[in-house]
């Protein structure tokens, strides 16, 4: 597929309103392997490859295992992830998902038993971004395979 925006060069306000976003994400408090789990999630849920490909190397390059990841596509049946990370999985389908269940209090209140109020809503605010993101890349029709992951410091 021939990509079509390159919003760098047409509107770069874009990547900047989008990367504000993403640099709060990464001082809000919750792991960074969590927020790329989710990113991850939403994104095999939107069907953006672009996004697959940068969290699925972002993940191994924390140290990540392939089985964990070769499992999140059917993540209720794996016994790979802890009760904070299905909670947190099961809210990112459902804000995803907004459209066909609205969220559902017993949701939120079984999410809340492991993640306070402000972890929750930057939570929401995780997957809110990565949809929109995933939105972005799939209309721009961004090219996969092309992403590098961070060079990471023996102390990260």
């Amino acid at each position: 597929m021939k990509p079509r925006i390159n919003y760098a060069t047409v509107t770069p306000g874009v990547y900047d309103a989008m990367d504000a976003l993403d640099h709060y994400l990464a001082a809000c408090g919750i792991e960074e392997s969590l927020l790329h789990l989710v990113r991850l999630r939403a994104s095999q849920l939107n069907g953006c490859a672009y996004c697959i490909d940068m969290h699925w190397k972002d993940l191994r390059a924390l140290g990540e295992t392939e089985q964990r990841l070769y499992g999140l596509d059917a993540w209720r049946e794996s016994p790979y992830y802890t009760e904070r990370e299905r909670a947190a999985l099961e809210w990112t389908e459902a804000v995803t998902f907004v459209a066909e269940g609205h969220v559902p209090d017993t949701l939120h209140d079984e999410v809340r038993r492991l993640f306070n109020e402000q972890d929750l809503a930057d939570l929401t605010l995780a997957v809110a971004t990565i949809n929109a993101w995933n939105r972005l890349s799939i209309a721009a029709r961004l090219t996969p395979g092309l992403y590098q992951p961070a060079k990471r410091s023996a102390a990260s």
